[in-house]
């Protein structure tokens, strides 16, 4: 039976949808607008935006320069002294407000996230879902939190693309609840639908946000090294993040940069490969398109036999495929594992890593094909890729010491625990590791000399919610850390000589802290 586009995530009825629960956020030829200086508007110079699901157009990206941003900055700063002042029960009441508009919403918000970043319906669901009842525990938490401490000041945000509520949306509405103005940048790859609806609930409850599209190269001076920014929270890359960390090396600002870094999972003295398997399988939701996604193996050589037998059989059984596809009207949307990467330029940069691994003598353990069923006919599937597992990526190629953040995996096999940790040590520091085996003893060991600033024993670890902390180490993180209490104290300041909880040199510090 040939598929149709469920009718419930038809483009033209989102959009319209989308204009009419907030139709501020929209000039008259139907363009979104960014929100500053507390208003809509500020159309800039419109950028093609289009879909990673078939590469079809689904707007244009407002991008503005870097004079409009400073603008944009200037009144956030001077709204957070008004802010900052505001009582704490109101400041909860309107992000509660918020949060209530947000869930009103949160089917319409899933369902532009799908065709925004091409994630399937429950992954957007997820994302959304942990965005609000993680801001509802901060919600019901944060009196004690910010017991003796006061705002900071105009936080800035630059996040990726891949989880807009869950990290950005998130973090902007606790920042906001500790008293402080925010400005976030629109991610250039997606995000832009979903997130105007949100800054437009937000807006409406009063709370003081501000939210601008545009370059980041461009729009850096405003947004990075401006003085009226008091913290920069940033999720992205280590190429980006190390330029970032540079441009503040002799400036009093506080930040949390999350980059990535190449998270390892390795196995030694095993035999539980049915939970193993399990694991590998949840870990290649969103197409490991995640900053804590485990992208290469460790595998002591006696194991690797079945190690291959659980491994392979995964990848085998992954479905990808067009997330808004369905049989028949009235069909649920499918349960796929990861729909298309981000778009097309991501396929082809894996594509190049994974012919200079080949080149160099990796060995290709899987190659996955695309099941044209899970497709319309000749529809753009370009965005698209199968997973791919590689065994010894030789140590000269990229594969071997950078993240792809993608499906690709790497495979390495040892003959020592002392070579299965140097191999898991592999990038300069990563979020998170993880050991198998069946010797909790040894596994404790190991995860003591591993530079993971998460590792889990038997079980894979995430970015985690609510109050578990969340870092790096190495070039993974550069800053505070966040979660918990960690998050609130990070936009906050509190006992003049208090130093932060973070990975930072000492230059980084501000003059309370040190």
């Amino acid at each position: 039976m040939s598929k149709i586009i469920a009718p419930e995530c038809e483009w033209s009825h989102l959009l319209a949808q989308l204009r009419s629960v907030v139709p501020e956020a929209f000039n008259s030829e139907g363009h979104v607008l960014n929100l500053i200086e507390g208003t809509w508007g500020w159309p800039g110079h419109g950028k093609h935006y289009s879909t990673p699901i078939d590469g079809t157009e689904l707007g244009r990206m407002p991008m503005i320069d870097l004079e409009t941003a400073k603008r944009a900055v200037r009144f956030a700063a001077r709204e957070h002294e008004t802010w900052a002042r505001t009582d704490l029960d109101e400041r909860r009441r309107r992000v509660r407000e918020t949060v209530d508009g947000l869930r009103q919403h949160r089917d319409l918000i899933a369902y532009l996230l799908m065709w925004e970043i091409g994630k399937p319906y429950h992954l957007a669901c997820d994302d959304v879902d942990r965005c609000l009842d993680g801001v509802e525990w901060y919600i019901d938490q944060i009196e004690w939190m910010l017991s003796n401490r006061q705002p900071l000041g105009l936080i800035s945000n630059i996040a990726s693309w891949n989880y807009p509520y869950s990290v950005l949306v998130h973090a902007v509405l606790v920042q906001a609840l500790a008293g402080n103005a925010v400005i976030a940048k629109t991610p250039s790859d997606g995000g832009l639908f979903a997130l105007t609806l949100g800054f437009a609930i937000a807006r409406r409850a009063g709370l003081p946000v501000s939210l601008v599209s545009g370059s980041g190269g461009a729009l850096s001076d405003a947004l990075v090294r401006n003085a009226d920014v008091a913290c920069l929270a940033f999720v992205g890359g280590k190429t980006n993040g190390r330029d970032i960390a540079a441009s503040l090396y002799d400036r009093n600002k506080r930040y949390m940069l999350e980059m990535e870094g190449v998270n390892c999972y390795g196995i030694w003295d095993f035999s539980d490969w049915a939970s193993l398997a399990q694991q590998i399988k949840k870990g290649f939701a969103y197409g490991k398109q995640r900053c804590t996604a485990y992208i290469r193996y460790v595998v002591q050589r006696r194991l690797f036999p079945k190690f291959l037998d659980v491994y392979l059989p995964v990848l085998k059984s992954l479905q990808i495929g067009n997330p808004v596809l369905v049989d028949r009207a009235g069909d649920p949307l499918p349960r796929l594992d990861f729909g298309p990467l981000i778009n097309a330029r991501k396929v082809e940069e894996l594509r190049v890593l994974y012919s200079e691994a080949l080149g160099a003598g990796a060995v290709c353990l899987y190659e996955g094909e695309l099941n044209p069923e899970l497709f319309l006919p000749d529809q753009d599937i370009s965005a698209y890729m199968a997973p791919i597992a590689l065994l010894n990526v030789p140590r000269n190629c990229r594969l071997h010491h950078n993240e792809p953040f993608g499906p690709i995996d790497t495979i390495v096999i040892v003959d020592s625990i002392e070579e299965l940790i140097s191999e898991m040590n592999i990038s300069n520091g990563n979020l998170v590791s993880s050991i198998a085996t069946d010797d909790l003893r040894l596994g404790q060991m190991i995860a003591s000399e591993l530079r993971a600033f998460k590792v889990g024993i038997n079980r894979m670890r995430s970015r985690g919610d609510r109050d578990e902390v969340f870092g790096g180490m190495g070039a993974s993180w550069k800053g505070c850390f966040v979660g918990g209490k960690y998050l609130v104290e990070a936009v906050t300041v509190g006992a003049p000589g208090e130093r932060l909880y973070g990975n930072f040199p000492d230059y980084t510090l501000l003059p309370e802290q040190r």
